[in-house]
């Protein structure tokens, strides 16, 4: 069966009426992974008919508020005696430095956002070079990029052999080139119109040069702030790249 992607949030931090923070998930194998966690995330997977209970694996691109604003509120409704919910353990997979940055999450909210033993597990991935890991039905490798300290890239192959990329926010770097290569799908974000680069994100060109060095088959460009908007973001991405471009948009469904 093929896997199933799905946009929850393809803006920023900027309060929006139409793009939540950018987020996915990604229907794979039986599991449910969930690719970052901004504010109103938990909303949008009701949107789409999926229960919190419902997701297997959540990777943190990093831990800037609005990719994991939503966390310590998601791991506390967790905790919910929710007696028709089949709960599941929650796996999740971020870069070197989360466990302390979950132990300072729990000074502030304590045993609210700890779940009962053998329901939650922690993986550290590697942010000083390549990581791979095999999990469940999929394999997980990541990439250091340009953006925070602990900042990664993910790249999941499915049972299939298909690939997808997700770059988080990043700036130009050749890391995030190695980690797309050849991928089926990648999303990557593109935060800015060419003509106001700023620095940490990328632009349509920049985002497309990277897609085409790397020979993205189709690229999806999200973490669109206000200013993308009222610009012609896909013309500036065709300008480097030549593979299929797909605007994101909030509940947009694609398949792997």
């Amino acid at each position: 069966m093929q896997s199933q992607i799905t946009i929850l949030g393809s803006g920023t931090c900027v309060p929006s009426l139409v793009r939540n923070p950018c987020s996915f998930m990604m229907k794979t194998g039986g599991k449910n992974l969930l690719f970052d966690c901004g504010p109103g995330i938990m909303r949008r997977l009701l949107e789409i008919d999926v229960s919190i209970f419902d997701i297997s694996y959540l990777f943190l691109s990093h831990f800037h508020p609005d990719h994991s604003g939503e966390l310590a509120a998601f791991l506390f409704a967790l905790k919910y005696p929710a007696p028709s919910a089949q709960k599941r353990p929650l796996t999740i997979v971020a870069g070197q430095g989360f466990r302390s940055f979950f132990e300072r999450l729990k000074t502030v909210y304590g045993n609210w956002i700890v779940l009962p033993h053998g329901m939650f597990t922690v993986v550290e991935l590697d942010t000083q070079q390549a990581d791979r890991r095999a999990l469940s039905s999929f394999t997980v490798s990541s990439m250091p990029v340009a953006h925070r300290p602990e900042s990664l890239a993910y790249r999941i192959v499915d049972a299939e052999g298909k690939t997808l990329v997700y770059s988080g926010d990043t700036d130009v770097c050749d890391g995030l080139t190695a980690i797309a290569a050849d991928a089926d799908l990648m999303i990557c974000e593109s935060a800015f119109p060419d003509d106001q680069k700023v620095e940490g994100h990328l632009t349509p060109a920049l985002a497309g040069k990277i897609a085409q060095a790397a020979d993205v088959k189709r690229l999806v460009l999200t973490h669109f702030y206000p200013a993308c908007e009222n610009a012609d973001i896909e013309n500036q991405c065709r300008s480097t790249y030549n593979g299929k471009v797909v605007l994101a948009r909030d509940l947009m469904t694609l398949t792997l």
